[in-house]
């Protein structure tokens, strides 16, 4: 595609025109499904990312001020939503059927539910022995399911004093239980 189509093209797709937009689409989507392909090496999460990026495009492509950026301004986008999508998604595990039968089909066995009830009550008698920041940030945390950046907001720390705040309340609820791990 020569230059001056593609800036027309560009130009006429932020003033609305669809038409011209899915021309754009036809003419990129391949170099972007193989941007998006090769950094994810998983052909349906590249074609969903592919769609993210076109979305995003046409959402965004009023705020393009330079219609000859078009390509590279495109590519960004496809690199960025890869890389998002790459470290967001969860790992995939092969797991047999087996294992998920054994799980679903064991019964309730009265002595474990009892050791459960039991190696619970004795962390909260370890949380409930630490000092109250320390109790506080892992109730806030664990129990109360708050975020980090939540648990910021609400107590006016930075992240990263949170962060702290936990590994130290860890380590130290893990002092609290030490006697109760079997030698």
């Amino acid at each position: 595609m020569e230059d001056t189509q593609l800036i027309n093209l560009v130009q006429r797709a932020q003033q609305g025109d669809r038409d011209a937009f899915g021309q754009l689409i036809t003419e990129f989507e391949p170099t972007v499904f193989a941007m998006t392909l090769r950094r994810l090496r998983n052909r349906s999460e590249a074609r969903e990312v592919t769609q993210e990026v076109f979305l995003r495009a046409m959402r965004k492509i009023g705020q393009l001020r330079e219609p000859e950026r078009f390509v590279g301004w495109l590519k960004r986008i496809a690199i960025r939503l890869s890389i998002n999508r790459a470290v967001r998604k969860p790992r995939e595990t092969m797991t047999s059927p087996d294992t998920f039968a054994a799980v679903t089909s064991s019964p309730d066995v009265p002595l474990e539910n009892v050791l459960a009830g039991e190696r619970a009550g004795q962390v909260r008698g370890g949380i409930d022995r630490l000092r109250p920041l320390d109790r506080d940030t892992l109730i806030a945390f664990y129990f109360h399911g708050q975020s980090l950046k939540e648990m910021s907001d609400q107590t006016g720390s930075p992240i990263g004093t949170i962060k702290r705040r936990l590994h130290t309340a860890r380590n130290r609820l893990r002092e609290e239980l030490a006697d109760l791990q079997p030698a």
